[in-house]
């Protein structure tokens, strides 16, 4: 495959910076060098540093998944977008299940400065989990439904797992990204995910950006896993 496509798949890729504070996302990001320009910055990192961390990453150059899930009362919504809008992040995820006015509300507040992305189901969960906590039928249904509902609000995108993603695509057309944590490379474990699939395979059922944490952080060579990766994103 051409070299244009390595480069198209790396800045697909975004590594989710899941560490305990600044220091060790600074290192990590040290370490990835050139290899890896997106990443994600989730509650852990965020609630132990704050805004300065995703400031100090956007300002580096680096494009920043600003992961909070936001989930609240519309207006509550609304002003942390509008917080959030200053900070240089390339997208922002709130909860899907927070509703169609709490969607439509942080989508005003981004005033189109910030794309909003909205979360289905969490990875962790699988069928009878959600049933536990009162949705009844597959999760595809669930997610196709919360999917179909922040198209509707004005979202520019979607969090789900890759195994959701071809019928999203079917159902949604090909304008809506789709960003799928839940990405294990081959012979990488699952831990605490339940619905998984490899890099190649997210990519072929259509996901917009990977995002891939531990498989990554946690091995000896980051960047030599980043490029292990990017191979199996374009199919070498």
């Amino acid at each position: 495959m051409p070299v244009p496509a390595l480069q198209e798949m790396r800045e697909r890729l975004i590594v989710a910076l899941d560490v305990p504070d600044a220091r060790a996302a600074q290192e990590l990001v040290r370490k990835i060098g050139d290899a890896a320009v997106f990443y994600k910055v989730g509650l852990q990192l965020f609630t132990a540093e704050g805004p300065g961390i995703v400031v100090e990453l956007a300002r580096s150059g680096r494009k920043v998944f600003l992961d909070l899930k936001l989930h609240d009362i519309p207006n509550t919504v609304a002003h942390a977008v509008k917080l959030a809008t200053g900070l240089g992040a390339s997208m922002l995820t709130v909860h899907a299940s927070g509703g169609a006015e709490m969607l439509k509300a942080a989508v005003e507040a981004a005033r189109g400065q910030l794309p909003i992305l909205a979360v289905t189901v969490l990875t962790s969960l699988n069928d009878q989990q959600l049933k536990e906590i009162g949705v009844a039928g597959p999760t595809t249904d669930q997610v196709l439904r919360l999917a179909a509902l922040a198209q509707n609000a004005g979202c520019h995108g979607v969090v789900t797992s890759p195994q959701e993603v071809s019928r999203l695509r079917s159902s949604l057309g090909d304008k809506l990204a789709i960003v799928t944590p839940g990405i294990r490379p081959l012979g990488a474990g699952k831990d605490d995910q339940e619905r998984i699939a490899t890099p190649k395979e997210a990519i072929r059922a259509g996901a917009s950006h990977l995002v891939v944490g531990r498989p990554i952080t946690h091995a000896p060579d980051p960047t030599q896993a980043i490029e292990a990766i990017v191979a199996e994103m374009t199919g070498l």
